[in-house]
């Protein structure tokens, strides 16, 4: 089964998973995984935010790495529940203020360097920065700030406009984190919602809408993981690669982002512990699925350095291409295997017609 930029949609029949196994499936990725997700994401943003301003205070070598070094790690903790694409994400745009991405155009490149250029001091402030467009206000910013062209001064410039910006971002990234991880942990908020579906529920009439909820999870974010960060600039050829379209290029973070998205999909898969409901004959499925994952894993650890390093040499491009060609195998383990083992009848409808 092809998946392609579709809506999934599921249909649960009676006997194969049990009557109450939304409020299991959901509250496992709960408490398993969406919450100590979102918590990982927000301490890690907090610990970019002080980094940030030790390095605007003292602007030398160490406070660039290690606040460089903390962009890292919060890149790598978004990644991991950046496929959570429902719930206190999708609200007040937190998702694209957070990563505004793939930026075909430039424009968000060209709002930072214009608010760099002009020194704006309304976007190095916090609470007017998150008023203004998504994309000068989240991590790809961030990234030029601290990775692109000019970024040197930053060891140079006690409380240089470049890095107050920086600061900036870095404390709205922290606000917004702080708000996502309240929601989830709100008594009777989207948490309960998601794991007691039922008739006078507003998001989830039934057992149906809410098991699809965590499918669409995984289907969703293997076709954005192999259709829009692989895709987008590893060619089927050497000479058709575009490293400069690579997500996180100027960091050296591509692979290691995509490492953390396809691991935040297999913790998620474990924390639902929807292989439970497999009988003895379909284990394989469970085990197929564990196995591609790690397969996924393996070849990309061993490409974690600046993209276009890697383009360069063939066996490191040969794990990026084997790595893409694995997220296909578990789309079908997901969107095909998976669901029909489930009870779950997988259909697509597509722009394309596929």
């Amino acid at each position: 089964m092809k998946l392609t930029s579709a809506t999934l949609i599921l249909t649960l029949f009676a006997g194969i998973l049990p009557s109450n196994a939304s409020n299991a499936v959901a509250s496992h990725a709960i408490d398993g995984f969406v919450r100590p997700g979102y918590a990982a994401f927000h301490k890690a943003t907090g610990s970019l935010r002080d980094d940030m301003a030790e390095l605007c205070s003292t602007p030398d070598e160490p406070s660039r790495s290690s606040a460089q070094a903390a962009f890292i790690n919060t890149v790598e903790a978004w990644a991991r529940v950046e496929n959570i694409r429902f719930g206190p994400v999708t609200e007040h745009n937190r998702h694209d203020r957070i990563l505004f991405w793939p930026d075909r155009r430039s424009i968000g490149l060209k709002q930072v360097q214009a608010a760099l250029a002009e020194e704006d001091e309304t976007a190095a402030e916090p609470g007017p920065l998150a008023g203004k467009s998504v994309a000068m206000q989240g991590l790809g910013a961030l990234e030029f700030v601290l990775f692109g062209t000019g970024s040197d001064e930053l060891t140079s410039k006690e409380n240089g406009y470049r890095c107050r910006y920086g600061l900036a971002i870095a404390s709205n990234l922290d606000a917004i984190a702080g708000e996502i991880e309240a929601e989830w942990r709100a008594p009777n908020g989207i948490a309960s919602l998601w794991a007691n579906p039922g008739s006078d529920n507003p998001l989830y009439r039934d057992d149906t809408e809410a098991v699809t909820e965590v499918f669409n999870v995984f289907v969703h974010g293997l076709e954005m993981i192999r259709d829009v960060r692989f895709n987008g600039f590893l060619g089927d050829t050497a000479e058709e690669d575009k490293p400069k379209l690579a997500i996180f290029w100027r960091s050296g973070a591509t692979a290691a982002s995509i490492r953390a998205d396809l691991a935040g999909l297999a913790d998620l898969y474990d924390a639902t512990t929807l292989s439970a409901s497999l009988s003895d004959d379909q284990k394989w499925i469970a085990d197929s699925i564990r196995f591609e994952f790690a397969n996924a894993d393996g070849a990309l650890r061993t490409v974690e350095e600046p993209i276009d390093s890697v383009l360069k040499d063939p066996a490191k491009r040969k794990k990026l291409d084997y790595a893409r060609l694995v997220t296909s195998s578990l789309s079908d383990l997901f969107g095909d295997r998976l669901a029909g083992a489930l009870g779950l009848t997988a259909g697509f409808s597509s722009l394309d017609g596929d």
